[in-house]
């Protein structure tokens, strides 16, 4: 093996990686069948080897089961959709009203991911210049949760619609710690092969090619050149990603 891939994985392994990556969906329809703590507590192991700016680790994870909590936070969801509601026009308001935007009741598990801001102390290494880093190390262990729930056959949806001061008071959240994500995680009536939000029409997904920079932001990789058949490559080469079916 040549030198600079003796750190590679097996090829079914980066396999899977990708397939982990390209079918990872937010599910919102969840069968209510029970997840077992051992496989709860194996995803967030993953969620807590997330890399973090100066190995703070500010993230906590408040695992939520209880059929009554659920419905308090359920209240939170159902009149901040009301609210958000009332800045959009008609017939988009219908059509975002219409929409099956969480599980919170369906998912037999909800997580609170929360940052604490002070874990590490005053002076956390690599944090002085951007102090917001703390909630981006917390963002990266929901990815690890969410790529680990997929390799599981495990639905995560996040919930966003919700006021994070009420949030605090109903799960004994202190004032200094910052409610990252609500999630609900779950065995998923089905595993679409795109993003609800793009099949339906909300949102179309955005090509690579207008994300991708060369060296500055204003700089866009020429038309025909090898950085843009590059990148038009690997775009191309999702769609087999997604469509890959996993293990039986």
């Amino acid at each position: 093996m040549s030198d600079e891939r003796r750190h590679r994985f097996a090829e079914p392994d980066r396999e899977a990686v990708y397939r982990a990556i390209h079918q990872r969906r937010d599910v919102r329809h969840f069968r209510t069948d029970a997840v077992d703590d051992t496989l709860v507590y194996r995803v967030l192991a993953a969620a807590h080897r997330a890399p973090s700016v100066g190995f703070m680790q500010p993230w906590t994870f408040t695992v939520i089961r209880s059929a009554q909590t659920r419905e308090h936070v359920h209240a939170l969801y159902l009149r901040e959709r009301q609210a958000a509601a009332c800045f959009l026009d008609e017939p988009r308001r219908s059509e975002f009203l219409a929409l099956k935007l969480e599980g919170i009741r369906e998912a037999p598990v909800n997580i609170c991911v929360s940052c604490d801001p002070t874990r590490g102390g005053v002076h956390v290494l690599g944090r002085n210049s951007q102090p917001e880093t703390d909630v981006y190390s917390t963002c990266c262990a929901v990815q690890n949760l969410w790529l680990a729930a997929r390799a599981e056959g495990l639905g995560v949806g996040w919930v966003s619609i919700i006021k994070t001061g009420e949030l605090r008071e109903i799960l004994g959240i202190p004032p200094h710690v910052v409610p990252v994500a609500y999630l609900c995680l779950g065995w998923p009536q089905q595993l679409r092969p795109r993003p609800m939000l793009e099949e339906v029409g909300w949102r179309e997904r955005l090509s690579m090619a207008g994300v991708v920079r060369l060296e500055r932001y204003d700089a866009a990789p020429p038309a025909g050149s090898e950085a843009a058949r590059a990148v038009a490559a690997a775009e191309a080469e999702i769609t087999g990603w997604e469509a890959a079916p996993g293990p039986a």
